[in-house]
Formats: C-alpha cells, sequence, structure tokens
C-alpha cells in the first residue's frame, strides 16, 4: 500500500485508463466521418502496409467472415484494393487505394481539429502547457519494458 503522502499507481492508472477511453469515444462520436470498422482497418492498412483478410482479421480481432464483409465494403468504396497474393496463390493482399487514404486522413483530421478545438475552448493555459507533456510521458509507458 502507498503511504499517504504517495499517489496509488493502482488509481492513478485506472483514472488514465477510463479518462482515456472517455475521451476516444467523446471523439469518434463527435468527430468520426468513417464508421468505426472502416476507420480501423484502414488505418492498420496504412500504418502496416498491405495485409491478407486473415491477417486483417486477426489485427482487429474478428471473425476471417466479418473481415471479408468489410474488405468488400471498403472495395465497393474504392479504399481499398485487391491484388493477388505473391505468397499464396489462393489469396490475396488487401491495399489502401489513394482514395483511401485521404478518406483516412480526411477522419484522422476532424478528430485532430475537434480535440484542439476542446482544448483551445476548455482549458487553461497553464492546463495546455501541462497537456503538452502528455503524449510523452504515454508513449513512455507503451515502450516495452527494460530489463
Amino acid at each position: 500500500m502507498a503511504a499517504s503522502n504517495e499517489p496509488d499507481l493502482t488509481d492513478i492508472a485506472e483514472q488514465l485508463r477510463q479518462a482515456c477511453a472517455r475521451l476516444v469515444r467523446t471523439t469518434r462520436a463527435h468527430a468520426d466521418s468513417l464508421p468505426r470498422t472502416h476507420a480501423e482497418t484502414m488505418g492498420y492498412l496504412s500504418r502496416e502496409g498491405p495485409r491478407t483478410i486473415a491477417e486483417l482479421a486477426a489485427l482487429r480481432r474478428v471473425t476471417h467472415q466479418s473481415m471479408s464483409r468489410t474488405v468488400a465494403e471498403l472495395e465497393r468504396l474504392d479504399f481499398v484494393s485487391r491484388t493477388p497474393n505473391p505468397a499464396d496463390a489462393r489469396g490475396f493482399v488487401i491495399t489502401l487505394t489513394p482514395h483511401g487514404e485521404i478518406a483516412l486522413d480526411h477522419d484522422r483530421s476532424a478528430r485532430r481539429e475537434w480535440v484542439a478545438s476542446r482544448i483551445a475552448t476548455t482549458l487553461t493555459r497553464d492546463e495546455q502547457r501541462l497537456l503538452a507533456a502528455i503524449p510523452a510521458l504515454l508513449d513512455r509507458l507503451a515502450e516495452p519494458p527494460t530489463r
């Protein structure tokens, strides 16, 4: 148990987890221009590069059938394309198209602008300065532990 003048790290961790989740949900509710399934799938393709449907399903932790439907929807919108898989002639590799990149950039920009607006209109200058340090701290928490 933490000393009375020391922060309870378990409490901090839970409060941080809940606050991050609330911020993500609120931002999505106010600024998303793409359905979540589309944005997540396109985000993986943007960050990770071309992937098979099986790989995308594993990344998103959904069934192959569900990912096949999502990819078909994205393909109809010209957000992704299928090309033969050089490693498996029976399969395909899914790639984000230029049109998909533009749609994903628009979605990310809308979220970024909404959060920036909330920061500008809700937080004081001192709070804004304090908030500016948070991303680097979160990145440090996300780094693999060193031994």
